[in-house]
């Protein structure tokens, strides 16, 4: 049997209204927000006496995901520093494909977004960067050329 999609990437944080308006302002689509916790969810997470908020943010054209989780119990834990750089194991970045990187990039700035790097070309093909979002959220951009 093979995969018949990706449906959603899982991003635990703190600030669960401030990182919803970064993905909001990037043009993803606030799906639903709302309290996640009984036995059921204990045994799929594997995890005991579970209270969250969940937030589901949908990519415009309806095919891809990102779930925001605050945990109230058991608390979140850090698993290393909030600004990590992008060699650090583990997942480091969604990345995105826009159709006005400019554009995206003065409207993240707006939340706090920071550059990581430079804005940069690659061949002709692309333009491309890495903004860190709220609680160090590595977020990738790549507009399509020509």
């Amino acid at each position: 049997m093979a995969i018949q999609r990706m449906d959603n990437v899982l991003i635990v944080v703190d600030d669960l209204d401030a990182v919803i308006a970064f993905f909001v302002e990037l043009g993803m689509e606030l799906e639903g927000k709302g309290p996640l916790e009984g036995r059921w969810a204990e045994r799929v997470i594997g995890l005991d006496d579970v209270r969250q908020d969940i937030a589901m943010l949908r990519i415009p054209d309806g095919h891809g995901r990102v779930e925001l989780a605050k945990f109230h119990r058991p608390k979140a834990i850090a698993a290393g520093p909030e600004d990590a750089p992008v060699n650090t194991l583990g997942m480091r970045r969604i990345m995105f494909a826009v159709d006005d990187i400019e554009d995206v990039l003065a409207r993240l700035r707006t939340r706090g977004a920071e550059l990581v790097g430079e804005l940069e070309q690659y061949e002709g093909t692309y333009r491309l960067c890495y903004v860190r979002g709220p609680e160090g959220i590595i977020v990738g951009l790549a507009e399509q050329l020509g």
